[in-house]
């Protein structure tokens, strides 16, 4: 049990037959039929080819019996080379065919999983590692394409052990039936070791999906780990989960080559059988020796795809696993599920939470009954303590998770009617930890609206304290932001953002605002860029600053998934209640008053 600790299957995960996964498999290939078919005839082409091979072998041994012949050596050798270019070209242009076809299979499997991880809701990432979603898009699918190259490698080496099997039986059934002995013991064996197979072959691609996600964790928090001098400790992340994937392989490489000693063994038999068999009865004239060194010779290729098996076999459950868990990705059933698809016009901004109950687990709610109304072109300020429901409400309107009763309108609209792509395209989303892509600041600025150009981007940028943030950037718009913008200040970031926000004109403005330190200047240059967004959209921001919360027309004080308070600042404060201790825990240390008085103090 040791051996599979931590290994469980996804919940998403599900179990094909093989022929639910043969069936579904050959759907890709159907539109490169014609390149399957000129492939299966050339394989014909190589199996029928490398059958003659021993059969002109032996009728050359037969007439040469009563002595070495130059003319009948030369025909037998002319012919052996004609054969063997013959199977070459024949080969090549049918492994080039087979790769273009598995290549763009490849790609368009590929092109599904990632398309259906990308349109899955954001619990889905809550509960699943991405390292282990990008295994399956990157590694599964490689595995799958090399098993359909083996299969027809396969299918050649059987068509031609049937074409000699064929020959053998017109020339002696009695050894030809010897031979065939071995094909039934060879199918159980296979039927019983199927199993057993998949389940170790499942195990060692978890163990490697662990792996993966152990490495993306650790390189992604590489500089906390440095930060708190923890590279020993991620050492031994990496280690635990590689050595946990190499006890796995060991024992699924110990399954999966078992099987070919006694493939071996059975092949000795066979010769042995053949071996004695044939040669009494060549001595006895019931078979020419001909006849008996062509069965010799046709013993190993009508034996080779079967011992085969044992070595293919590893490749078949691999590829048949890969397509299994892919296949499991693609078919995951998404939580935030639309009712229709309407697009949307150009959005007013209303939205309406009616009697919403919403949860990210069973036993912990989160939003219970609740009710809100924000109107169009109103800016709204959440604020609550840490978990009281302000941040799942801005997800909510964005549909990245599904809530479970009542109904959210937009514009008078159930929000679940909506086309998902359209409608996310008029929201404007800034999270609290801003993400950007590696590239330039331009380029991450335009992610949203690609078509925005560099002069509309420049002018916009000037109209933040004149411009003077790009003056903070060494290459101005050009600027290489690293990974994650790990080049650029949180303030930076968050100007990016904001600018994305801005050239993208949203109807509605998501900002969950960030909680770091950041200098006056920066500050005020943040808070120019927000009046550019919050004049022109309906806006919901979950506020950590205090010069957000009065800008805001509007403030809402959240607990425990219930609205306990609502107002401008100044009639808040004045009622002195959740708010007014909200203000004094976290806002009042901002305010221009309290740095003056504390100013005064010293």
């Amino acid at each position: 049990m040791g051996f599979f600790t931590g290994l469980d299957a996804e919940k998403y995960d599900r179990k094909y037959s093989d022929r639910a996964l043969i069936q579904r498999s050959a759907g890709f290939f159907k539109p490169h039929a014609g390149k399957l078919v000129w492939a299966a005839v050339l394989t014909l082409v190589i199996a029928g080819a490398s059958a003659l091979l021993p059969i002109i072998a032996s009728r050359g041994l037969d007439l040469m019996k009563t002595g070495f012949n130059a003319g009948i050596a030369l025909i037998i050798g002319g012919l052996t080379l004609l054969l063997g270019v013959l199977v070459w070209v024949a080969n090549w242009i049918s492994r080039r065919l087979i790769v273009q076809a598995v290549a763009s299979v490849v790609l368009k499997l590929a092109s599904d999983a990632f398309t259906a991880a990308a349109n899955h809701d954001l619990s889905f990432y809550d509960e699943f590692p991405s390292g282990k979603i990008a295994s399956r898009i990157t590694s599964d699918t490689q595995d799958f394409g090399q098993l359909v190259t083996l299969i027809t490698d396969l299918i050649a080496q059987i068509v031609e052990g049937a074409i000699l099997a064929v020959v053998l039986v017109r020339i002696n059934w009695k050894l030809t039936l010897i031979m065939l002995t071995v094909i039934p013991v060879v199918a159980l064996l296979a039927l019983g070791y199927r199993s057993l197979a998949r389940v170790v072959t499942r195990a060692g691609m978890r163990a490697m999906a662990n792996v993966n996600q152990t490495i993306k964790e650790t390189v992604s928090g590489i500089a906390i780990a440095k930060n708190f001098r923890q590279e020993e400790a991620i050492h031994t992340t990496f280690s635990n989960a590689n050595t946990t994937s190499y006890q796995v392989n060991v024992r699924r490489g110990m399954v999966l080559s078992s099987v070919f000693p006694s493939m071996n063994m059975l092949s000795g038999w066979m010769l042995a059988l053949l071996l004695y068999y044939g040669g009494l009865s060549a001595s006895q004239g019931a078979v020419t020796v001909g006849a008996w060194y062509l069965f010799l010779l046709s013993y190993d290729r009508f034996m080779y795809p079967i011992m085969n098996l044992s070595s293919f076999w590893t490749q078949i459950q691999n590829g048949l696993s890969a397509a299994e868990r892919v296949y499991a990705l693609i078919d995951a059933t998404p939580a935030v599920q639309q009712m229709g698809t309407v697009q949307p016009p150009r959005l007013t901004g209303k939205i309406e939470f009616d009697a919403v109950q919403f949860r990210y687990k069973d036993n912990e709610p989160v939003l219970e009954d609740f009710s809100l109304t924000i109107q169009p072109g109103e800016n709204l300020a959440l604020v609550g303590h840490t978990g009281a429901g302000k941040s799942s409400i801005a997800k909510l309107v964005a549909r990245f998770y599904e809530f479970q009763s009542g109904r959210i309108l937009m514009d008078g609209h159930d929000i679940r009617t909506f086309d998902l792509g359209t409608y996310r395209r008029q929201l404007g989303i800034v999270t609290q930890s801003p993400f950007l892509f590696s590239g330039t600041v331009i380029d991450n600025i335009q992610y949203a609206c690609g078509d925005v150009t560099t002069t509309e981007i420049e002018r916009v940028a000037r109209q933040i304290g004149g411009g003077e943030w790009l003056e903070t950037l060494p290459d101005g718009l050009q600027t290489q932001v690293g990974e994650r913008g790990g080049r650029l200040s949180m303030g930076q970031r968050q100007l990016v953002s904001l600018m994305r926000v801005l050239v993208q004109r949203p109807a509605i403005f998501v900002l969950d605002e960030a909680t770091a330190s950041i200098d006056p200047f920066t500050e005020w240059q943040i808070q120019q860029a927000l009046i550019l967004i919050l004049e022109r959209t309906t806006s919901i921001l979950i506020a950590h600053r205090l010069s957000t919360v009065k800008a805001a027309d509007r403030i809402v004080v959240i607990d425990h998934g219930r609205i306990i308070e609502e107002g401008s600042h100044d009639r808040l404060m004045d009622m002195g209640g959740n708010y007014a201790g909200l203000y004094n825990t976290y806002f009042r240390h901002q305010s221009l008053a309290y740095i003056e008085e504390t100013g005064k103090l010293k």
